[in-house]
C-alpha cells in the first residue's frame, strides 16, 4: 500500500477536490439534515468556494490527502482571530474520506498532518462541530484531542 501524502489544494487539484466534496455533501445524512440552514447552494456554491480558497489563501485552504496519486480525503480550513488566544485559530469543516476507504486511518493521518501544518503557520487551536446525531464523528475528534465547548453552533443567512 502506498504512503499517504498531504498538502494544500493547488489549482490543478480543484476538480478532484470538487468531485470528492460534492459526493460527500450530497450523501452525508448529517449535512443533508441541516443543508437548508447552511444555505446550501449546490455545485455552483461549492465551485465558487473552491475558487475562493485558491484566490484567498490568507482566509483558508483545502487540505488534501493522496495515496499513490489518488485523492483519498480532504477537508476545509478557514482562519480566524481568537480573542481568547490572541492568535490565529482554524475552523475545520467537511472532513471526508473517499467512500470505501473509511476505517483505514486516512482521516487520522489527515488530521495529524493538518495539525502539524497549522502549528507551522502559527495557528494555536482548531474548532470544529459535529451533528448531534453523529456520535462516531464526535468520538473521532475526541480521540484526537478535541473537547466539547458545551455550546451549540448557530447559523444566520445574510443574503
Amino acid at each position: 500500500m502506498s504512503e499517504l501524502a498531504f498538502s494544500r489544494m493547488a489549482p490543478g487539484d480543484r476538480d478532484e477536490a470538487f468531485g470528492l466534496f460534492l459526493a460527500f455533501l450530497r450523501a452525508d445524512p448529517h449535512y443533508r439534515d441541516v443543508a437548508a440552514v447552511y444555505g446550501d447552494g449546490g455545485p455552483d456554491a461549492l465551485a465558487r468556494a473552491l475558487d475562493l480558497f485558491l484566490a484567498r489563501p490568507d482566509l483558508g485552504f483545502v487540505w488534501m490527502g493522496r495515496r499513490g496519486g489518488e485523492v483519498v480525503g480532504c477537508c476545509v480550513v478557514c482562519l480566524a482571530i481568537s480573542t481568547s488566544r490572541g492568535t490565529l485559530v482554524a475552523k475545520l469543516d467537511d472532513v471526508n474520506v473517499r467512500p470505501g476507504l473509511e476505517g483505514q486511518g486516512i482521516g487520522s493521518a489527515m488530521l495529524a498532518s493538518l495539525k502539524a501544518e497549522l502549528v507551522k503557520t502559527g495557528v494555536t487551536r482548531i474548532d470544529t462541530a459535529t451533528h448531534f446525531d453523529n456520535p462516531g464523528a464526535r468520538r473521532f475528534y475526541e480521540r484526537h484531542g478535541f473537547a466539547t465547548l458545551r455550546e451549540e453552533r448557530l447559523s444566520c443567512l445574510l443574503v
